[in-house]
């Protein structure tokens, strides 16, 4: 069992920054990666960044280059800096997680935290 509480999310500028947490407890040695997914109304969920056991990191286009994933091991918490934000970035953000669960048919199980406002004003 894995769980995830996001924080972090809230009202920040055009152009300005905002910092996501998410702290992962329960069974955290067997995560295999922490990816961060983003759903604005209408739109369909989109992974934004991802942060993998062995510390590799991929992005969406969209926002290479604008936001960074990083982890804090020592804390068991996974970050997403989100620098010069634009219109399109607000949305709820959701922190996943995938478990490696050698008893499960796929031999993985999937984890959503409940997601976290973030709000872009002009």
């Amino acid at each position: 069992q894995v769980q995830l509480v996001e924080s972090g999310g809230g009202l920040a500028q055009a152009g300005g920054s905002l910092t996501l947490s998410c702290a992962a407890s329960g069974s955290i040695f067997s995560i295999h990666a922490i990816a961060w997914w983003r759903q604005a109304p209408g739109k369909p969920r989109e992974r934004v960044a991802q942060i993998t056991v062995s510390g590799g990191t991929s992005y969406a286009n969209s926002v290479k280059d604008r936001f960074t994933v990083t982890r804090d091991n020592a804390n068991n918490t996974v970050f997403l800096q989100l620098n010069s934000l634009k219109p399109e970035d607000p949305a709820v953000y959701y922190c996943h997680a995938a478990e490696v669960v050698l008893t499960s048919p796929s031999g993985w199980q999937d984890y959503w935290g409940q997601g976290t406002q973030v709000t872009v004003s002009s």
